[in-house]
């Protein structure tokens, strides 16, 4: 019988996005910049969802958890991509590697399961207006937030410990920005056949599943809005699921094309950008995204800015 022997990795190097000093300086710059608005605009969306009274309702509370979500996301990776970008030795500990895996799957999947929440909160308000004080309680808006981290724990913690169980010996060079599963996977020595299609079938049930109650609510809604006989009251209800949809289609569609198509097709160089949109550019446009498109939130922070009582038009919630 013939025994292999495996060297024991004990640290990673990450490539990056680019290898030009030039470039690396340029992009430190622009990711420096968009971690910032990142941190400030999610950061400030929270305290002034907590600041305000008239916006405690359950659409901004899970807005208040997806911004908390998307500043621990981006702060997960971000850092210590601006740190390489500024380093020669962009190495990471085995540990890092695979803690900083198990930050992003678990948030990544909380950030599934709470668009799916805020699809299903829409629905209630719109379709079911006078039973949404119940179903949408105080209680059961906490116990849904709670599903949600829990199950985005439970759920890291199976993928992340069938890829850091793999054997890897051919190289510890991952071509990527930060740790993630694709780029592991080409660097195990072993077959990672099996393992893919778990990786996959989880990120599918995860992504399919939550994509489902998101097109059933929306189908619902649209159904009750084109039987509404006021013009404003299509309006309103319009506006205030456009930008839900916006941030849905941003974070999905990047989604969807990483971690659910055949790994035949998969591209280390295509992977890097698009990762770029879904841990970078999309926590910072999250919050742009929902305070442009909202009325209550733009209403909200001239009222901090001011120092004045506006009422807000709950028209909206």
């Amino acid at each position: 019988m013939t025994q292999t022997n495996y060297t024991l990795v004990t640290e990673f190097i990450l490539l990056g996005l680019v290898d030009t000093p030039e470039l690396e300086i340029i992009l430190f710059l622009l990711f420096f910049l968009i971690y910032t608005l990142t941190v400030w605009g999610n950061v400030g969306m929270i305290l002034l969802i907590r600041a305000d009274p008239r916006l405690h309702t359950p659409m901004y509370f899970f807005l208040a958890n997806l911004s908390f979500v998307d500043v621990c996301c981006s702060s997960n990776i971000t850092p210590k991509m601006l740190v390489d970008l500024l380093s020669e030795e962009k190495t990471i500990s085995f540990a890092g590697c695979f803690l900083q895996m198990y930050f992003f799957i678990a948030l990544a999947t909380t950030e599934c399961l709470l668009f799916g929440l805020m699809a299903y909160d829409r629905y209630v308000a719109i379709c079911n207006p006078l039973l949404y004080p119940l179903v949408m309680s105080r209680t059961v808006c906490l116990k849904m937030a709670a599903g949600a981290f829990t199950a985005g724990l439970l759920n890291s913690v199976v993928n992340t410990s069938y890829v850091s169980s793999l054997p890897f010996c051919s190289s510890n060079v991952i071509h990527h920005f930060f740790c993630d599963s694709p780029p592991l996977f080409k660097l195990s020595c072993s077959d990672t056949h099996l393992n893919e299609r778990i990786i996959s079938t989880f990120a599918g049930v995860n992504m399919v599943g939550t994509l489902l109650v998101i097109l059933t609510s929306y189908s619902y809604i649209l159904f009750s809005i084109f039987r509404m006989h006021s013009g404003e009251g299509r309006h309103k209800a319009f506006s205030t699921c456009a930008s839900h949809l916006t941030a849905i289609i941003l974070f999905y569609s990047t989604g969807f094309y990483t971690y659910l198509r055949p790994s035949s097709s998969y591209s280390l160089d295509q992977d890097k950008v698009v990762s770029v949109f879904y841990t970078a550019v999309i926590p910072m446009l999250n919050p742009l995204i929902y305070s442009l498109r909202n009325k209550d939130v733009k209403k909200a922070l001239w009222n901090v800015i001011t120092r004045k009582g506006i009422p807000l038009d709950h028209n909206n919630d």
